[in-house]
This record gives C-alpha cells, sequence and structure tokens, in this order.
C-alpha cells in the first residue's frame, strides 16, 4: 500500500504547497534517485518507453525522479517548473491491457513535458487516452490501473483512471491517496464518455446513479484506505510543514510506512514549492523503509548534487547505496510498533542528522532574497553532499 499526500497554501504553516509519498513495492525492485537534464530532440524521433514506443517531443524539460531501476519511468518526482507528480495502484471494473503506458510512464512524461500542474494533467489524459494503460509494472509481472496526486506552487490535482477512462477531482486545501479509487460523485473534470461506458457495462444505472468511487471499484476495494493519511492531514491543518509530512510518512499505526519483508516503502519524496520568487526544495530518501531513512535535499539546476542518470538499468548494482542499506537494516524490518532499544538508537542517529539537514535549509530559506542562485546552489550542493555521506556512514 502507497500514499501520496499534498496540503496547498491554506493548509500549510508557510504558505506554500507541500507534497509527500511513500512507493510501496517489492524487495527485490532496487528504486534510484536519478535525473534527465534539460533535452531537444529532431522531428519524428520515437521514445521508448517501458512497454511500448511513442513520438518525442522536440524538447523535454530537467527532471529529478525517484525510479525502480528496471523501468523508464518512476513512482516519484519533480521538474525544473515545479511541478511534482506521485502515483498508487488501484483496482477498478474495467479489464488490464496486456501492453500500453504504465502508470510511471505517465508520471515521467507529464514532468518532462509540462510545465504547470493543468498543463501536465491535460498532457498525462491525452497520452492515456491515445495510448491507453497497460504493460508490466512490477518484475513480477503485475498490471494495475493508477492514480496520481499532481502539484505545482499554485494548485494540485487527483488524477484517477480505469482503464483508458480518466476522472480529475482538483484540490481544495489538502488531499490523499491511497490503493483504492477516491473521487467520488462526477468530479470536476472526466474523460468525455465515461458515464455512457459506465451505464453501457452496467456499472451504474445512469447518470443520475453515477458516483465514480462506488461505479468503478470492485466490491471488496472499498470503502476507502485512505483514513490514516486524510486524518493525519486533517488534524495538522494550518501547520504542516516538510519536517511534519516527513513523519507522516514514518507512521505505522496506520501502515504508512510499510515493513512487510516482501514489500515495502521502497523510497520516499518530500517536496517545499515555493511560490513567486520563492524557492522549492525536494527531499528524497533514496532508500527503503522511511522511518529508518534520512531525506536527502535537492533542487534545479542540479548541479553537483548526488544523482544517477535516468534510464532503464539492466542489472543491479550491488554497491548501489539502496542495496547497502536494505542489506544493514534487514534486521529492524520486522515489528515496527514493537520496541527495539538497537533500531531505536539508530533511529534516533537518523533524526539528529535529518533535524541538522532540516534547520540548515530552512534557514537558506528565510534568506531567499539575500542569497544569489549560485550561491543558494551551492550551499544545496554541499548539505547534499553532507546528507549522502552521513547515509553513508550509517550503513558502514
Amino acid at each position: 500500500m502507497c500514499d501520496t499526500y499534498v496540503a496547498l497554501g491554506k493548509a500549510t504553516k508557510n504558505g506554500n504547497v507541500i507534497f509527500g509519498k511513500n512507493s510501496d513495492r517489492d524487495i527485490k525492485e532496487v528504486q534510484l534517485i536519478t535525473y534527465s537534464p534539460r533535452k531537444k530532440y529532431s522531428s519524428g524521433e520515437l521514445l521508448r518507453c517501458t512497454d511500448i514506443k511513442i513520438p518525442q517531443v522536440t524538447e523535454t524539460a530537467a527532471v529529478i525522479l525517484s525510479k525502480p531501476y528496471w523501468i523508464w519511468g518512476a513512482e516519484m518526482g519533480a521538474n525544473e517548473y515545479n511541478v511534482v507528480v506521485g502515483n498508487e495502484a488501484i483496482a477498478t471494473k474495467e479489464p488490464l491491457k496486456e501492453s500500453g503506458l504504465i502508470g510511471m510512464d505517465l508520471i515521467r512524461l507529464g514532468l518532462e513535458r509540462g510545465k504547470t500542474a493543468k498543463d501536465t494533467l491535460e498532457i498525462m489524459t491525452d497520452l492515456l487516452e491515445k495510448y491507453g494503460q497497460g504493460g508490466k509494472h512490477k518484475l513480477g509481472g503485475g498490471i494495475y490501473h493508477n492514480s496520481f496526486i499532481i502539484a505545482d506552487p499554485n494548485e494540485a490535482y487527483v488524477l484517477e483512471t480505469a482503464g483508458d477512462l480518466w476522472i480529475v477531482e482538483k484540490v481544495k486545501d489538502f488531499r490523499s491517496i491511497s490503493n483504492d479509487i477516491s473521487i467520488r460523485g462526477k468530479g470536476d473534470l472526466r474523460h468525455k464518455g465515461i458515464i455512457d461506458h459506465a451505464v453501457n457495462k452496467g456499472y451504474c444505472k445512469d447518470d443520475n446513479d453515477f458516483d465514480f468511487a462506488l461505479t468503478f471499484s470492485l466490491p471488496e476495494s472499498y470503502p476507502s484506505y485512505m483514513e490514516c493519511s486524510m486524518g493525519q492531514l486533517r488534524a495538522n491543518k494550518g501547520e504542516i510543514t516538510p519536517a511534519l509530512m516527513m513523519n507522516f510518512l514514518r507512521e505505522h499505526d496506520g501502515n504508512i510506512c510499510r515493513h512487510k519483508r516482501k514489500d515495502f516503502t521502497a523510497s520516499a519524496q518530500v517536496s517545499l514549492l515555493g511560490k513567486n520568487k520563492e524557492r522549492s526544495v525536494h527531499w528524497f530518501t533514496g532508500s527503503s523503509i522511511t522511518c529508518l531513512s534520512i531525506f536527502k535535499p535537492y533542487i534545479f539546476p542540479i548541479g553537483k548534487q548526488r544523482v544517477l542518470e535516468a534510464k532503464i538499468y539492466n542489472e543491479i548494482d550491488e554497491k548501489w547505496y539502496w542495496k547497502e542499506h536494505v542489506n544493514f537494516i534487514k534486521s529492524y524490518i520486522a515489528k515496527p510498533t514493537k520496541e527495539k532499544p538497537e533500531r531505536s538508537e539508530y533511529q534516533n542517529k537518523l533524526r539528529k542528522i535529518e533535524q541538522e539537514l532540516t534547520n540548515e535549509v530552512n534557514n537558506l530559506l528565510l534568506e531567499n532574497n539575500d542569497l544569489s542562485d549560485e550561491e543558494f546552489l551551492k550551499k544545496i550542493e554541499n548539505l547534499n553532499a553532507i546528507s549522502w555521506e552521513r547515509s553513508i556512514e550509517m550503513v558502514k
């Protein structure tokens, strides 16, 4: 079970949008922090996604992505225009297709081609309608439908899909999604023929009977898994910060931070999206089990910040930090709510390092108008290097 969150300005302490996501996947699926710079392409070039090829656009944006090593797309990420996207696997009554764009490809395509949340949303829905949703989403061969949160410094949207069909809810103050359909009623935007399709399939009686979550959910997959994440947001409305969002993602009582040995939280992202000339900061763990990881700061441009190339990797490199980290924490994964002195000691060290990092970044953001872009980048590069050095030291 994954969870993705967004809190708009009215729900946050500093008035800026804050985004967060845990990515839950198989323990064999190493997840990497990767980067693709802005690129230009010739007319007529084809792009190889995870499952199919589609026409490439003439220019793509720079993106930071947290992605399973073996796919082209990503579980979550951000682009240079301060758009962020994260997804969830959902089950619907619609049949699954063997081939098409996987949900994670749609994330990367939206981020590479969109300059605002609305722009990214339209790009993703257009691609969904044109190429369909399908292909292998997991190493073991799993196929699923997807829901998404798409946000920028001014607004956010929930996009949910059922096969090639889609529906959208514009976020008011805050929202979360998990592994089920959550949009009630007819949404704010939707695929042109979705209601007629549902009536023809016998999912609902007529236009008045249409309720997306009830109409397209499988009987066993509703009601919602989102009670914990929405409760966190609701209880802290007006006080949400990046540090608090990180804590949301470490919650165990609601299984937000997942500790199952084969299907666990593989990586996490928290983003602060600055309005106007305020700066944005994207935090990634780049390691598994959020409560046993350190969030590391990133900004655009990337400069010397630590990233790998955003490509398909055919083999796992045992020297990747993700692998070293997961091997180190194996004895800490089981029974996360049970007190273990050794685990608590390790976590306290992690939180101290992370608190120092977040304090430093907060101080830099307070100096927003006093630092040039070059000075700000150099300071973040330094903090990024420190975060990685300290993280690596902790697993040696």
